[in-house]
């Protein structure tokens, strides 16, 4: 495929489901709909780690979270391990930043030439509270982030406004100056909570047409020991009633179509430059959002609504309204964005495990469908780790310390229907569990975790102690650039 500046949108924690080209009946998503229908959209893309901090060092390096060890929300990328941008850098190529990247510092060489508006983790240091793995500690603002939900204004709305602005900037005055491909990275913080959304956005999802969501009363809740742990710690054991429901779901949906409007703007001042016609879009997001089912809100589970992604690519040499349905992840993308500028691979980049997802967009190839597709999780409201291994119609979801959990996608894409103790399926839970150990091989999925666990004690150590990280507690979510965080 011929090269090409590559446009780089990510946005946070934003549900698969809510986007109208992937089949959501209410929401409002024309951009993003429009930008799939003039390209490619993949069916089944994951995250390789349900959590932002984690997941964006994982993207960043194209590198499982195990092989790197940013394993949660105080493990903050910081350039140790290389990226995609030092690879474009390195060979000229123009490689700026605009937005949430939740890394250390502006002042680490993290793979950009400009880092423009970045919203860092708190302090240099991030969510330490999340470390303690034994006898975990509450999260105080959980709750009140969904009793609070509605209508209004935030200071991330106000951010992806901005976020918007800069881009269109860049694009106007920058862009044109340049001669070679060029990557451009715009990462917005919506719909990541708070859940709120302008009035007008909100009323565009009256209370009436909201569902329920699957699987969100306490009788029809999967009772998994580790999803009762999270529901615990995150204090959503007790159910919300059906009014405050519908109205978190409007705002979130009324910030999706909040980021779909930003991206629009984008997306409009990238068509009107002479780099338009040379210019490949990558769309996607860190990780989902649970938004009720199973009683859960955030993400933290391997349910696909909270692992599954929206991915999207268009541009030259895109096909209009292909829909990939092989399962890729989002390590996949380092290699795309180097093949979509012309950049080569460093040697070390042989063992990266991901694959470019240009030839599945082209359809220049046909991809094993049989690829697994691997996520992993060790961070806040989890006694020890889970790992997730999606391998044509099955998926596995292996916990340490707890029975494991297997769903046929096809029959049951819902996931109402665990059958890991159905004796027939006993075979493929072990074909699976097998094909996992492969993934994290030479170590095992419980050498895995025991390694995560040892790194964050150290860490909560270096910080002072156990006491010291409870005492100083936590914020419901990472300040934008200029607020103050609120501890909690």
């Amino acid at each position: 495929m011929h090269p090409s500046n590559l446009l780089f949108i990510l946005s946070d924690q934003h549900n698969r489901d809510t986007l109208g080209c992937y089949g959501h009946p209410l929401v409002q998503t024309p951009n993003l709909d429009a930008l799939a229908a003039r390209g490619a959209r993949f069916a089944a893309a994951y995250t390789n780690c349900p959590i932002c901090v984690p997941e964006r060092a994982s993207l960043a390096t194209g590198r499982y979270v195990h092989r790197i060890g940013y394993w949660d929300n105080a493990f903050p990328y910081e350039g140790r391990v290389p990226s995609w941008g030092h690879r474009l850098l390195a060979q000229g190529h123009v490689c700026d930043s605009i937005g949430k990247l939740h890394y250390r510092s502006e002042d680490d060489r993290v793979g950009f030439g400009e880092t423009l508006i970045p919203l860092n983790v708190v302090d240099g240091v991030g969510d330490l509270l999340g470390a303690i793995r034994d006898d975990i500690p509450p999260r105080a603002g959980a709750r009140p982030g969904v009793l609070n939900a509605g209508p209004g204004d935030s200071t991330y709305l106000r951010y992806d406004a901005e976020i918007a602005a800069a881009a269109v900037r860049w694009l106007q005055e920058k862009a044109p100056a340049l001669d070679r491909p060029w990557l451009l990275f715009v990462s917005f913080v919506c719909p990541h909570p708070p859940f709120i959304a302008p009035q007008r956005l909100y009323d565009l999802y009256p209370p009436e047409k909201i569902p329920i969501p699957v699987q969100n009363r306490p009788p029809e809740r999967p009772m998994h020991p580790a999803l009762e742990l999270i529901r615990q710690t995150m204090e959503y054991a007790e159910p919300f009633d059906e009014a405050t429901i519908k109205r978190v779901t409007a705002a979130y949906y009324g910030a999706c179509t909040w980021l779909d409007e930003q991206i629009g703007k984008v997306l409009s001042a990238l068509g009107n430059t002479p780099a338009g016609a040379r210019t490949r879009v990558l769309y996607t997001t860190d990780h989902g959002e649970s938004m009720g089912r199973r009683g859960l809100w955030g993400k933290f589970t391997m349910y696909e609504e909270a692992a599954a992604v929206p991915l999207i690519v268009a541009g030259p040499g895109v096909p209009t309204g292909r829909v990939v349905r092989e399962p890729v992840s989002l390590v996949d993308c380092f290699p795309t964005i180097l093949e979509a500028v012309g950049a080569r691979p460093a040697p070390e980049d042989a063992d990266l495990p991901g694959r470019s997802l240009l030839p599945l967009a082209t359809a220049a190839r046909q991809e094993d469908r049989e690829r697994p597709v691997f996520s992993e999780y060790h961070a806040v409201a989890s006694r020890s780790a889970s790992f997730m291994l999606r391998e044509g119609r099955y998926k596995l979801i292996y916990y340490v310390g707890f029975p494991p959990q297997l769903f046929d996608l096809e029959s049951d894409p819902r996931e109402l229907r665990d059958l890991a103790g159905e004796p027939e399926h006993a075979a493929t839970i072990s074909r699976l569990t097998e094909r996992l150990h492969a993934v994290l091989a030479p170590e095992t999925p419980e050498e895995v975790d025991a390694r995560a666990k040892r790194d964050q004690r150290l860490l909560i150590e270096r910080h002072g102690g156990e006491a010291a990280v409870r005492a100083r507690g936590t914020f419901t979510n990472s300040p934008a650039p200029g607020e103050t965080p609120e501890f909690h």
